[in-house]
C-alpha cells in the first residue's frame, strides 16, 4: 500500500518511507498471527491489510512506551478478533462428524462449509523462521484452535504460542488478569479434547523424508494403491475438503482410492510444503492429455510412515502454495 505523509508530534513530517521501514519486516509474523486465528490465509492477509492501514492512520499517536511490535500486534489481534466475530469457524471435514465407515459411498461437498485453508510455508519467509513456527501453524493446531470462541483462541494463542505475560493479554482485550487465566484454562481443556496428539510423532532425518516422499509421489503417479498403503500408518487418516467424508485407517483409504486413481501416468505431483509440513500439488490428465490442477495433499509424516493426508481439492489452493515459492509448474 501507498502510505502518504504524516505530521508526527513536534511538528516534524517524516516521509513515508519512514512507517514502511519500521512497520514492515513485521509483516511476515503479523501474516501468520492472523492466519493461526483465523485459519485463512485470505482473511488473514485482509487482517494485516487493515492492521497496516489502520496503524499508519494512528501512527502520530504512537509514544513507544511499548515496542513497535507489540503495538501492531495488538492492532492486528483486534483486527482478527473483529472477523472472528462475524464470520464461522473454519474447520475440516474432521473436525465436523465421525469417519465414514463405507469407502465405496459418495462423497458430498459441503459448500456452504467456510473450509481451513493451508498456509505456504514459503510465507513463513526465512528457513529459521520455518523451523521456529512450525509446531505452531501445523495444520492439527490450526484447525483444534476454530473450536475455541474467539476470546479463547486469542488468549490462548497470545500466551502459549507467542509467550506475552497474561497482564499483556489482559492490556489487549481490555479485562483483568484472572479473565485471561481462566480464559486460557477452559482453551486448554478444549484442545487437549479435540487436537490429535501428535506429540509421539518421530520425526524423519532427511534422507528418510526424501524416500518417505519419493514413494508417496510414485504410488500416485503408478497408480499404486498397494503401495501407497504400505506406507501410511494402521490408523492413517485421508480427508478432503470441500468434501465432508473422510477415512480412518489405511485399508480403508486404499478401498476409497482404489477406484478414484487416475491411470498410471495419467498423474503428476510437485513436491512443496505447507504450515511448514511437507505436501505435493496435484494435477491430473484431462480428456486432451494436459494437466490440469487437482488438489493440495498436505502430509503428517513419522519416521518411515504417512499418518495423515489432507487433500485440499481446490484447485485455486495450488496457485495459492506454489506461487510464493516461486514454483511455476512446466512440462506436465
Amino acid at each position: 500500500m501507498t502510505i502518504p505523509t504524516r505530521t508526527r508530534p513536534g511538528g516534524q513530517t517524516p516521509p513515508s518511507e519512514e512507517f514502511t521501514r519500521l512497520a514492515g519486516p513485521f509483516r511476515t509474523e503479523l501474516l501468520a498471527l492472523c492466519y493461526r486465528m483465523l485459519g485463512s490465509v485470505d482473511d488473514a492477509e485482509d487482517a494485516v491489510q487493515d492492521t497496516y492501514l489502520r496503524a499508519w492512520h494512528a501512527y502520530d499517536r504512537f509514544d513507544g512506551r511499548s515496542s513497535l511490535r507489540t503495538w501492531l500486534y495488538r492492532i492486528a489481534t483486534r483486527a482478527c478478533l473483529r472477523s472472528m466475530e462475524r464470520a464461522q469457524r473454519r474447520p475440516l471435514p474432521s473436525g465436523l462428524a465421525g469417519p465414514t465407515s463405507n469407502p465405496a459411498a459418495p462423497v458430498d461437498s459441503g459448500t456452504d462449509v467456510p473450509w481451513l485453508q493451508p498456509f505456504p510455508t514459503a510465507l513463513l519467509g526465512d528457513p529459521a523462521t520455518v523451523v521456529e513456527g512450525r509446531a505452531s501453524m501445523r495444520l492439527a493446531l490450526i484447525a483444534a484452535l476454530q473450536h475455541l470462541p474467539p476470546r479463547q483462541r486469542v488468549v490462548l494463542i497470545l500466551r502459549d504460542v507467542l509467550d506475552w505475560r497474561a497482564t499483556e493479554a489482559a492490556e489487549l482485550l481490555d479485562t483483568t488478569t484472572a479473565a485471561v487465566n481462566s480464559l486460557l484454562q477452559r482453551a486448554r481443556a478444549t484442545l487437549d479434547h479435540v487436537q490429535p496428539d501428535e506429540s509421539t510423532i518421530s520425526t524423519p532425518t532427511d534422507p528418510e523424508l526424501h524416500v518417505l516422499l519419493d514413494r508417496y509421489a510414485t504410488a500416485f503417479t503408478t497408480a499404486d494403491v498397494d503401495a501407497l498403503v504400505t506406507i501410511l500408518t494402521n490408523d492413517a487418516t485421508w480427508e478432503m475438503p470441500p468434501f465432508n467424508a473422510w477415512y480412518r485407517g489405511r485399508h480403508t483409504i486404499g478401498r476409497f482410492l482404489r477406484p478414484r486413481l487416475p491411470q498410471p501416468g495419467h498423474c503428476r505431483m510437485i513436491e512443496t510444503s505447507a504450515n511448514g509440513q511437507p505436501a505435493f500439488a496435484c494435477y491430473h490428465a484431462d480428456q486432451h492429455g494436459a494437466f490440469m490442477p487437482h488438489a493440495l495433499h498436505v502430509l503428517t509424516v513419522t519416521r518411515t510412515r504417512v499418518m495423515r493426508i489432507v487433500a485440499f481439492m481446490d484447485p485455486h489452493t495450488l496457485d495459492h502454495v506454489l506461487r510464493p515459492a516461486g514454483i511455476v509448474p512446466r512440462g506436465l
